[in-house]
């Protein structure tokens, strides 16, 4: 399995400390491990899978879709307007 990150993941993934990436990276894995463990999205977001875990005590949301074996990590953030970017983002992709 290989694991794509699209550019808005990759530039908020930036900003995180070493301790955040570290919690994000546990996530990742067990993502990774059992891809069905997110909740799928229906409407506009269909196919798309968000995962919630907390990186201190923030609840965080990735989402995320899988293109035949391979994982595409799509989106991090808080929960704040959280749908809205991400399906600005995937009208514009």
């Amino acid at each position: 399995m290989r694991i794509y990150q699209s550019r808005i993941f990759e530039n908020k993934v930036k900003k995180f400390s070493k301790q955040e990436k570290e919690s994000l990276d546990g996530g990742i894995k067990k993502i990774a491990e059992n891809p069905l463990i997110g909740e799928e999205k229906k409407g506009d977001l269909k196919g798309v899978d968000v995962y919630k875990f907390k990186i201190k005590s923030l609840q965080y949301l990735l989402s995320y879709r899988m293109i035949k074996s391979d994982l595409e990590l799509i989106m991090i953030g808080p929960h704040e307007n959280y749908y809205r970017e991400l399906k600005s983002y995937l009208k514009r992709r």
